[in-house]
């Protein structure tokens, strides 16, 4: 019984080795397979990954200064009262457009109107008193004195009428100069007071735009100069202005000084109290390195391009990326101040396909816009 014992325990022994044997050489042989695998897809060339190109071009730019301006109007009041009283008409609507001495406001003026109809009768009266003691005087029957207080009596009459008159005007408000009205802020049989605010008119063409500038541009900085202001309520839309005044006194906390541009407005987009980006135009211009926007990868640990070169063959491309350093943006293009040269050709478009040493087939077909100045076509 031992005997037959031990040779079956040889046998599940040797069945278990050889089972062992089998798995193991199909799981090497899978394992093998498998790397076999890795190495020829690792070996095997990728396609040619096709791109636009462009060429790193050396231009001149207008050398341009930027700042934060506040829109001002030319002429921007808020229309007040000089008199109290009661609002008895209200002769316009808000926001509307109005000319100089229009008609805004009238406030009851009643007992006013009835005392200037008193002066003017006075005023008849101090009139002929005065021609008929004129007449004896020539004729001699009246003295010097009764001709004086004849004609300060009429000049003490005109001078209360002009008073009078004076406090009538006061009730009736008119628009100081052209420009566009506010929101109405007193109603119809309102008491108003003296300096209450009736409406805000602005002009608003033209407009003043007011920007600080650093003190080291002091000298570049003179009249007339021309500058390119936009807003954020009309993206993409430049307007044009002059500087037309430079303050001369520099803040000294600050160390800026303050510039005032003028600019036509002929549509009225613009309106005071607006931010606005404005640039510059000196009279200096800088030779630089520029590429298309759409050249650049942008990353936290640096700007990068994918720089073209002919293959050893000469039948094609390959990319090799390559870190730049950037400066000012100007429409379309940026300038590059360091990591490419001029007549390198870097890829515009595509840049997510590229990989370094990568097969590259240029197709300029529709290349991406490259313009410092683009305008477009709905501009």
């Amino acid at each position: 019984m031992s005997d037959s014992g031990g040779i079956l325990n040889k046998r599940m022994l040797l069945m278990l080795v050889g089972c062992l044997l089998l798995f193991g050489g199909i799981f090497a042989f899978k394992m093998f397979g498998r790397h076999m695998m890795n190495r020829a897809f690792d070996s095997m060339p990728l396609p040619a990954a096709t791109v636009t190109s462009a060429t790193v071009e050396r231009q001149t730019w207008q050398e341009n200064l930027s700042a934060v301006g506040t829109l001002r109007a030319v002429n921007g009041v808020e229309v007040t009262t000089e008199a109290q009283g009661v609002v008895s008409a209200i002769h316009f609507q808000s926001g509307q457009p109005v000319d100089k001495g229009e008609l805004l406001v009238e406030i009851a003026a009643e007992p006013e109107k009835a005392e200037l109809q008193v002066l003017e009768a006075e005023l008849r009266l101090a009139r002929r008193n005065h021609e008929r003691i004129k007449a004896l005087h020539k004729r001699g029957v009246t003295t010097d004195a009764d001709l004086d207080n004849t004609r300060s009596a009429l000049d003490q009459v005109l001078a209360n009428l002009e008073v009078q008159r004076a406090t009538v005007a006061k009730r009736r408000i008119t628009a100081p100069f052209s420009g566009v009205l506010g929101i109405r802020r007193i109603d119809l049989g309102q008491n108003v007071s003296p300096g209450e605010a009736v409406v805000s008119l602005q002009q608003l063409a033209p407009i003043f735009v007011d920007f600080s500038l650093p003190e080291r541009h002091f000298a570049s900085i003179v009249p007339d100069l021309p500058v390119t202001l936009t807003t954020d309520a009309f993206p993409g839309k430049e307007y044009r202005g002059r500087i037309t005044a430079i303050d001369p006194r520099v803040d000294s906390a600050s160390r800026n000084f303050l510039v005032q541009a003028t600019l036509d407005n002929p549509d009225k987009d613009l309106h005071p109290g607006m931010y606005a980006d404005v640039a510059v135009e000196i009279d200096a211009r800088r030779r630089l390195l520029v590429i298309p926007r759409t050249a650049l990868i942008f990353s936290p640990y640096g700007n990068a391009v994918f720089v073209l070169e002919e293959n050893e063959q000469g039948d094609g491309y390959v990319s090799s990326k390559r870190f730049v350093k950037t400066g000012e943006e100007r429409g379309d293009l940026v300038e590059i101040l360091q990591g490419v040269s001029a007549g390198e050709v870097v890829a515009s478009s595509g840049l997510l396909k590229l990989r370094n040493d990568g097969a590259v087939i240029i197709n300029n077909e529709n290349k991406p816009p490259a313009n410092a100045y683009p305008e477009p076509d709905n501009s």
